[in-house]
């Protein structure tokens, strides 16, 4: 199956860095990178360490219900390029371990989908989840919840 994985909106980091409020109706805090673990939910990059980036709570969902559920991210404050491929960045290999889980079209989780797994294993994962034909997509999150990226058929 081939995949279409992209970060978040341009749109949406636009708002984010002219000082948007984020989900929890906050502007964006401006930090400097520690390295290695803050990656940028835009470009589904590593933020380089000392580098500056904003801070944010997220909901990667249009509307509030229920199963919107929103949490921190990282994002370069400076500009960068939208990721978009067919395939999950080589780093998220080293998400150990990661949260993945299927949504229906309205946005809710599809619970016989949800899968904890090694890095290594996301791509399958993601392949195996939206092989179901009630899972309009796929989000892949962090040990710690974070939302990472959505992930769809292409």
């Amino acid at each position: 199956m081939k995949l279409k994985v992209e970060g978040i909106a341009q749109e949406e980091v636009l708002r984010f860095r002219r000082r948007g409020l984020d989900a929890n109706g906050q502007s964006p805090l401006i930090r400097c990178s520690e390295g290695g673990r803050n990656p940028c939910r835009h470009c589904l990059g590593l933020i380089g360490e000392g580098s500056e980036m904003l801070v944010l709570c997220y909901r990667p969902f249009a509307s509030i219900q229920p199963y919107a559920e929103s949490g921190p991210i990282f994002l370069h404050a400076a500009s960068c390029d939208r990721y978009a491929s067919d395939r999950l960045p080589d780093w998220f290999a080293s998400l150990d371990p990661a949260l993945v889980r299927g949504y229906g079209a309205d946005d809710w989780i599809c619970y016989e989908t949800a899968r904890v797994v090694r890095g290594a294993e996301l791509t399958a994962a993601c392949e195996s989840i939206l092989d179901n034909p009630e899972v309009a997509y796929v989000h892949v999150r962090s040990k710690y919840n974070c939302f990472q990226c959505r992930v769809d058929r292409a």
